[in-house]
């Protein structure tokens, strides 16, 4: 009985160290994989440099003189307006005039379209831009 009373606190004693070597073995495995001390320095200085050269583009950009002005810019909005305006005025005069052809047509919408030799916007995953 004494034996068996040993072996019983030597084996939840002989568990208790593994679960503590797993940890270990875990913690071990974590520090492995980080980076080390000269890695860090070597990364910082990489990200600096790469911060330096980003800084000097930006003062390049803010002291060029070509900006685009106010009255450009809304002369391009304006005729992006015009001509998307244009694309749906477009569409929907095709649209109507297809359906037209289609109310007397023995075949399905795709066989007249493959016949015909259409290819919409739909095909080119091609969309209007929201109106604004």
């Amino acid at each position: 009985r004494g034996l068996d009373g040993e072996i019983t606190a030597l084996s939840s004693k002989v568990q208790a160290l593994q679960q503590s070597c797993r940890q270990m073995e875990a913690e071990l495995k974590e520090l492995n994989s980080s980076m080390t001390t000269p890695e860090i320095a070597g990364e910082i200085e990489d990200l600096r440099k790469d911060c330096a050269s980003y800084t000097e583009k930006l003062e390049r950009i803010k002291s060029a003189t070509n900006h685009v002005t106010p009255e450009e810019k809304e002369k391009v909005c304006s005729e992006q307006k015009l001509y998307c305006r244009e694309w749906r005025r477009r569409k929907r005069m095709a649209t109507e005039l297809l359906e037209a052809i289609l109310e007397g047509y023995p075949k399905s919408k795709k066989q007249f379209f493959e016949e015909v030799g259409i290819e919409t916007d739909e095909d080119h995953n091609v969309t209007l831009p929201a109106a604004v």
